[in-house]
């Protein structure tokens, strides 16, 4: 389970992010605040995994904030929220290394993206002691917050994987073969076993062997979002 901060002055956007975040069973909310000062406060007594941060706020603005965060070495990373839509404000975040930056108004789709992308990452790292080079690009443009097909590898269509990735998430509490998952999307067993080797590698399903069948072991998948 994620842990997050809210860190936004608009009370009800703030309670938006929160209804948001209760939508996604991966993550939890750690706390609110209402501006950069009291979030660095908040984070010398409490570890947190991400932050959702608007950028203009009083006391002290996202920017400064993230700055001090990074000064500080706070483990954790951050999505960027503001109604400004400039190229200068967007420099900056990706400059600190902000994971997403969200424009308000966003919808929650957009909202689930940019923790999909923060639970990639993180559980990419966290999964894999040896980084492999597709690992690492993958990673690398995720950072960068490309889009999806820009980052897919040759073979990997977005909306195969999207199909896949829906199903793991309805069922996450089980652990699905390739077979099921192939019978689950219509999709053939040789293009589900593809997309999920795949998947595997980039942190965002757990896999296993299961030997209890009797006969040949076969693989298992379930989500890590």
């Amino acid at each position: 389970m994620y842990k997050v901060l809210i860190v936004e002055d608009d009370p009800m956007v703030a309670m938006i992010n929160e209804q948001y975040i209760a939508r996604c069973r991966s993550f939890s909310v750690a706390g609110k605040c209402s501006d950069g000062k009291s979030a660095l406060t908040f984070l010398e007594e409490n570890k947190v995994d991400l932050i959702i941060m608007d950028v203009y706020m009083p006391c002290m603005d996202g920017f400064e904030t993230l700055r001090q965060i990074r000064r500080l070495q706070y483990p954790a990373d951050v999505i960027m929220v503001t109604a400004a839509n400039d190229r200068q404000a967007l420099e900056e975040a990706l400059h600190l290394g902000a994971v997403d930056y969200l424009v308000k108004p966003f919808t929650f789709d957009r909202f689930r993206m940019a923790l999909d992308k923060f639970a990639s990452q993180a559980n990419a790292l966290k999964n894999f002691d040896k980084l492999n080079q597709k690992t690492v690009d993958y990673i690398i443009e995720n950072s960068r917050g490309r889009s999806s097909e820009t980052a897919l590898p040759k073979g990997i269509q977005e909306k195969t994987l999207s199909l896949i990735l829906n199903q793991l998430r309805e069922n996450r509490e089980s652990w699905l073969t390739g077979e099921k998952i192939a019978e689950m999307t219509g999709i053939t067993s040789v293009t589900a076993r593809r997309y999920l080797n795949y998947l595997s590698q980039t942190g965002r399903v757990f896999a296993e062997i299961d030997y209890s069948t009797g006969g040949r072991p076969c693989m298992l998948y379930r989500i890590s979002e």
